[in-house]
C-alpha cells in the first residue's frame, strides 16, 4: 500500500493528491479513497524533495474545503433521492445511518471529527446539507477540520521523512502507512459496532414493548 501510494503520488503529483482529497471529502461515490495515508505519504515525499510542503498543504486545504462544499450541496439538493432505489455498489444506506447517528451524538463537531474517520468524513457534509445545517457554521467547522487533517498529516509525514534514514525507507515507510490506515479505520469500526449494538437493543426493546401491549390471552397463546 505504501509503495503503491508512492508510485501514485510521484506519477500524478499535486493534481493527483488534490483530486483524491476533493473527491473523498464530499462525493459519496468515493468514500473508499485513502485520504489519511495519502496525506502522510505525500508529506513524506515532500521531505525527500519530490513535492513542496507548502504548496502541497495549500492545495490540499483548498481541495478538502471545496470537496466538503460540494458534498453539502449534493446533500441539500439531492439528499435522500440517491437512496430511493435502495443500496448501490458504492452508496449504501448503512453509511448514511452511521453518519447520522454520529452527527446526532456530536452535533456540528462531527464536521471536524469526521475528517479523521474514513466513510464518515465523506458522508458528513452530505448529511449536513440534508439537514440544512447553517452554512456559515458548516464552513467554519469545515475550515478548522481541513486544517487539522491536511496540515497535521502532511506535517507528520514530512517530519517522519526527516527522521527516517534514506537507506532505511523501505523498512519503515510501509509499516507506518499500514499503522495509519489501521488507526484511521479503527474509530469507524468501533462506531459501527456500537451502533449495531444500539440498534439491536432498540429492536429488542420495541419487540418487548409490543409483546407487553398484547392482551393476556394472546400472550398466553404465543
Amino acid at each position: 500500500m505504501g509503495f503503491d501510494l508512492l508510485k501514485l503520488i510521484t506519477s500524478l503529483g499535486y493534481a493527483g493528491v488534490w483530486s483524491i482529497l476533493f473527491l473523498e471529502s464530499g462525493v459519496p461515490f468515493f468514500f473508499f479513497l485513502p485520504g489519511d495515508s495519502l496525506l502522510f505519504t505525500a508529506g513524506f515525499l515532500a521531505s525527500q524533495g519530490f513535492l513542496n510542503i507548502w504548496i502541497l498543504i495549500a492545495g490540499g486545504l483548498i481541495a478538502a474545503i471545496t470537496g466538503n462544499m460540494v458534498g453539502y450541496e449534493i446533500g441539500r439538493r439531492v439528499g435522500l433521492k440517491l437512496f430511493e432505489k435502495g443500496d448501490t455498489r458504492f452508496i449504501k444506506r448503512a453509511h448514511l445511518d452511521m453518519t447520522q447517528r454520529f452527527y446526532e451524538k456530536h452535533g456540528r463537531m462531527t464536521i471536524i471529527m469526521a475528517r479523521f474517520m474514513p466513510i464518515v468524513r465523506t458522508f458528513a457534509p452530505f448529511l449536513a446539507g440534508m439537514v440544512r445545517m447553517p452554512y456559515r457554521a458548516f464552513m467554519v467547522y469545515t475550515v478548522v477540520g481541513a486544517v487539522a487533517w491536511v496540515a497535521g498529516l502532511c506535517t507528520l509525514g514530512y517530519l517522519a521523512g526527516n527522521i527516517i534514514p534514506a537507506d532505511q525507507v523501505d523498512h519503515y515507510l510501509l509499516p507506518i502507512v499500514l499503522a495509519i490506515i489501521v488507526l484511521s479505520v479503527l474509530p469507524s469500526l468501533l462506531h459501527i459496532h456500537k451502533e449495531r449494538k444500539a440498534m439491536k437493543a432498540e429492536k429488542d426493546a420495541a419487540e418487548q414493548g409490543a409483546s407487553a401491549e398484547k392482551p393476556p390471552q394472546e400472550r398466553d397463546a404465543a
